[in-house]
């Protein structure tokens, strides 16, 4: 089963259908999934007064393989909540020095993979279409995801107008979006730990009738909630920094992709960017190097 099933909701549907002693471990896992996500099928029995291969079948009856694959997607939704502090003390991958290095691409790598395996290639075609077709772009990515929004908005910025980065400003950022409409296409950015001010933009967004686009970690992320297209891009990183490899990597494919639809547009911007540039000794000539 994907990693992409909003869990709780997944256990509320097959309720009924659950034995009596089953039932029992929903209610306890709905209740307290981030103290589950981490017991064993025999200490989440003995807590909840069942068996463990009642606990094992009650995995089986929800639709996972086995309880390991019950647990691996509990502890995906618990580390949505995990603090800064807590994340750095699960970094035991990250503890030796000398292979911190290979550790961490190895992770980016993985995230690499693991996006290849669950990104929608429909639905990103969908996205860059609606890219080129909105009135409007904007594009949200707050906190550690402001990096990717401002990246994102620089290239888009080279091949159509009126793409604009939502930020903290001097003004909040519901009023740089006051404006938005029908026609256009709002990009959300957002990983765990989600800011609330990019949920709520978001839902603000929708009420305003705008099409939503997210590039998120999971179908069970907050922005999705909100999305009329969703892609997924992994980061996980068991330490207190973000890994924002695989984002960057779908935010890269986008932008090719919109810039191979646009092309004539693109060769014409870049020609009078180069006259610009020239001009104005934006960049190196080969005598400064």
């Amino acid at each position: 089963m994907s990693e992409n099933v909003d869990l709780i909701r997944l256990i509320q549907s097959k309720f009924h259908n659950l034995s009596k002693g089953q039932k029992i471990i929903a209610q306890y896992i709905m209740s307290n999934y981030d103290k589950a996500a981490f017991m064993t099928a025999a200490t989440l029995g003995e807590r909840v007064g069942v068996s463990e291969s009642t606990v094992v079948r009650f995995a089986n009856a929800i639709g996972f393989i086995g309880y390991p694959q019950l647990q691996k997607q509990l502890q995906e939704m618990v580390k949505t909540k995990l603090t800064t502090v807590q994340r750095i003390e699960m970094s035991t991958d990250f503890s030796d020095e000398g292979i911190i290095l290979k550790n961490v691409l190895k992770a980016d790598m993985e995230n690499i993979r693991s996006t290849i395996d669950e990104i929608d290639n429909a639905v990103f075609e969908k996205v860059s279409k609606s890219i080129i077709e909105a009135k409007s772009v904007y594009i949200i990515g707050l906190r550690s995801s402001t990096t990717l929004a401002e990246f994102l908005g620089f290239y888009l910025n080279l091949i159509r107008d009126q793409v604009y980065v939502v930020t903290y400003t001097i003004g909040d950022i519901f009023e740089q979006l006051f404006r938005l409409g029908e026609d256009d296409l709002v990009i959300g950015i957002g990983f765990p730990r989600y800011t609330s001010r990019t949920v709520n933009a978001l839902k603000y967004c929708k009420s305003k009738g705008a099409k939503i686009a997210v590039i998120t970690d999971s179908m069970i992320s907050p922005l999705a909630s909100h999305a009329d297209y969703t892609l997924i891009a992994k980061h996980k990183m068991e330490s207190f920094v973000d890994s924002i490899v695989a984002p960057l990597s779908v935010l890269n494919a986008l932008i090719v992709s919109v810039g191979v639809k646009e092309r004539t547009t693109l060769s014409s911007s870049f020609a009078s960017l180069e006259e610009i540039w020239e001009k104005y000794n934006i960049y190196a000539s080969d005598e400064e190097k």
